[in-house]
């Protein structure tokens, strides 16, 4: 390959197209750093990452300051060790969100251009295991939404060939949530998945009572029930229901998700590529996943999801919430249900740079 001559910055703001709620926030704006990435052919690479509507402000001084610098100059194919040194160059402020998401940013930028120079996508570069992954929604689930709009939401998803709803959970009393996810069930059926997320919303206690409420309404999953850095209580859960939980979206490294796994403290992996810090973390986790039959269903940015999910063996589900369309040419493919990655080189990804540029409210290069 080639040396990188130049890593450029922008850091966007994506409005939701809806309103979307949950047990303990509220999902105000996407801030989405993006990195570019010349090589000294010219070459470009192209990666990103987000947060929820706080922080993207210190991960574009965390990029400007102390990781873009070290990139110039130096051989854009070495991607493993390059994520490492820009690691250990932070690695005071690891691990956590902010690190990760700059972090990201920079790998996904490494791995589209190496794709892009092979002349491979990046679901063939990454592995290979499949050409589509099933989908759920999450947009018709929101905890605020009454629960005639829930059913309603369920009964279009399934009508626009979704294999499954996710719904959130966290209202007062179980009794609620119970009547809420009871009513969607009636309505689609014994053979359709509905998942459930607490974002993190219980304390032990109420989580057992409320996956054993859940029980009989054959609930695919419930997602992080509990805070996500206790693993014990986790462990407790999962020995006390029938339930799987799933938890990831809220790991931000390796470790963690192998403390989780060694100590059976889940049954879904929901490790999440902007989170963790890149691609080269994510294929980690999802191998390790592997090794302990564990499958891995990423949380959000399914436009680069996709991609990673048919490169695993292990993947099962792929969240669809469309988030780029305002920064983007064309969407991600969807076949019967599935999500199809690009065969195009790289991510996949069509970015609309004249839309970048129009909304970007920071942007600066190195080299």
């Amino acid at each position: 390959m080639a040396r990188i001559a130049s890593v450029e910055i922008f850091l966007v703001d994506l409005l939701p197209k809806v309103v979307r709620t949950d047990a303990v926030q509220s999902f105000e704006r996407q801030e989405t750093p993006i990195v570019r990435i010349t090589d000294s052919d010219g070459a470009v690479g192209v990666g990103y990452s987000y947060t929820i509507g706080t922080g993207g402000s210190a991960v574009a001084r965390l990029l400007d300051e102390h990781l873009a610098p070290m990139l110039p100059g130096r051989e854009a194919g070495d991607v493993e060790g390059l994520w490492r040194e820009l690691m250990y160059r932070v690695h005071a402020t690891t691990v956590g969100a902010l690190t990760s998401i700059a972090l990201a940013a920079i790998d996904t930028a490494l791995w589209d251009l190496r794709a892009r120079r092979a002349g491979l996508p990046l679901h063939r570069l990454a592995g290979g295991a499949k050409d589509r992954i099933p989908l759920y929604t999450t947009e018709g689930g929101w905890l605020h939404l009454p629960t005639e709009a829930l059913v309603e939401g369920a009964l279009q998803a399934r009508a626009d060939g979704f294999h499954g709803a996710k719904l959130k959970v966290g209202r007062p009393h179980v009794a609620e949530d119970v009547a809420r996810i009871a009513a969607v069930r009636e309505a689609v059926g014994d053979d359709w998945d509905i998942m459930v997320d607490a974002n993190q919303g219980f304390s032990v206690p109420e989580a057992i009572r409320r996956a054993r409420a859940f029980e009989p309404l054959d609930i695919a999953w419930l997602e992080e029930p509990i805070h996500a850095d206790d693993v014990h209580a986790h462990r407790r859960l999962s020995a006390s229901t029938t339930l799987p939980i799933a938890v990831g979206e809220s790991l931000y490294s390796l470790s963690q998700f192998k403390d989780y796994l060694q100590s059976d403290a889940c049954s879904v992996v929901q490790v999440d590529v902007g989170r963790i810090g890149g691609i080269t973390p994510w294929l980690k986790v999802a191998h390790m996943a592997e090794a302990y039959n564990v499958p891995v269903c990423p949380h959000f940015l399914m436009e680069i999801h996709v991609a990673l999910c048919c490169a695993v063996p292990n993947s099962r589900w792929l969240e669809y919430i469309p988030q780029l369309d305002l920064i983007t040419q064309s969407g991600m493919r969807i076949e019967d249900g599935h999500g199809v990655p690009s065969q195009a080189p790289g991510l996949g990804i069509d970015w609309d740079w004249a839309g970048i540029e129009r909304l970007a409210r920071h942007r600066s290069r190195h080299g």
